[in-house]
């Protein structure tokens, strides 16, 4: 999902991170070697395995380049007012907290693709249209620092409720729910858990007790929480940021030396359940070749592959989970969830509620 710096530190295990883009040439010569090239646009978060794109690009026949388009928020957002004129030929990244966004503004055309008949009925979620195919799914959840919660003899919080507490104060920072995925999957679970009216006097309640905002899950996560490798070095002070279930066992793989458990731990009452899509950009210009690139996703090889490089669950029936994935980070028991329908009815009035709320 969205670990950027942690996705950059594992370049050195043998994963790409490309960032190009497909030319535009008028000429012949252009025309084809462009039909034979996939652009994919995602998240600042998208990584494979050098291995797994290379046997995909053997076996299809295509090149594969990428452009990164910043947060997931930012990122369909900038599709959208593409869309006539598209950067690329697939979309990789967009959640369902997001999805009717996309849907509603015609981002993408139809496409069934070969293995849809492994993901489970739960990830489908444009299932009579199929504009859109599950990839993977997560938990949004806050994560705490947790030498800071030792150091000071203070249980780590466990709920939503907890945050609000006067020992919490000033302790929690999320991501702004009008640019950040991660930052308004939050704002979606706080109201499945307190309801349509409630969760405005939630928000009233965290901004007493001193949450702080910022851009994106980057800012957050590595600069502002303290218990994160990159907010160390960053001096930031906060020990309660708004994550991933998975972002202990990042912590763990990436260190440069391996610790027996993670430094930090997640609030599992706390967390909403994200589930990401790809799907065919309307206008692609290689509809063939981004075709073959969705099936690819679904493959066992890349599900297999997406758990230590972006730090998600496969949605493929049977496709296995590193240990250390399920470890470090085990997906929430009962996270909080939301129809699309309902999120689509609400998100755009609740972002500026919440907006007029918190950043004022």
């Amino acid at each position: 999902m969205h670990h950027k710096t942690l996705v950059a530190a594992a370049a050195g295990l043998g994963l790409i991170s490309l960032s190009a883009l497909t030319g535009c040439g008028s000429d012949d010569k252009a025309s084809a070697a462009d039909s034979k090239t996939v652009t994919l646009v995602s998240h600042d978060s998208w990584a494979v395995s050098k291995n797994v794109l290379r046997d995909f690009e053997k076996q299809s026949g295509y090149k594969v380049r990428v452009l990164k388009d910043g947060d997931a928020g930012q990122a369909v957002n900038k599709a959208i007012l593409t869309k006539d004129n598209p950067q690329g030929d697939v979309f990789f990244g967009v959640d369902n907290t997001l999805l009717s966004r996309a849907l509603d503004n015609g981002l993408f055309q139809p496409y069934t693709a070969k293995g849809l008949d492994t993901v489970g009925a739960a990830y489908q979620l444009d299932a009579d249209k199929h504009r859109v195919t599950p990839i993977d799914y997560g938990d949004i959840c806050v994560n705490y620092d947790k030498a800071y919660f030792s150091k000071h003899k203070l249980a780590p919080p466990q709920t939503f409720a907890d945050l609000a507490k006067p020992a919490y104060k000033n302790l929690l920072v999320t991501e702004n729910a009008a640019t950040s995925s991660p930052g308004l999957g939050f704002l979606l679970g706080s109201a499945a858990q307190f309801g349509d009216q409630g969760w405005q006097d939630y928000w009233k309640k965290l901004e007493a007790n001193g949450v702080k905002v910022v851009d994106g899950w980057e800012q957050a996560y590595d600069q502002e929480f303290s218990g994160s490798s990159g907010g160390k070095k960053a001096g930031g002070d906060r020990p309660l940021v708004v994550s991933y279930a998975s972002s202990p066992p990042a912590e763990v793989i990436y260190a440069k030396k391996r610790p027996s458990t993670a430094p930090t731990g997640v609030a599992t009452g706390t967390c909403f359940r994200q589930i990401e899509f790809a799907g065919l950009l309307s206008n692609a210009g290689n509809t063939k070749g981004g075709q073959a690139f969705i099936d690819f996703l679904l493959t066992k090889e890349f599900q297999q592959d997406m758990p230590l490089n972006m730090f998600v669950y496969p949605v493929v029936k049977g496709a296995r989970v590193p240990a250390d994935f399920t470890k470090y980070g085990p997906a929430a028991k009962h996270p909080e969830t939301m129809p699309p329908a309902k999120i689509a009815a609400n998100r755009d009035q609740w972002v500026k509620s919440w907006t007029s709320l918190v950043l004022k």
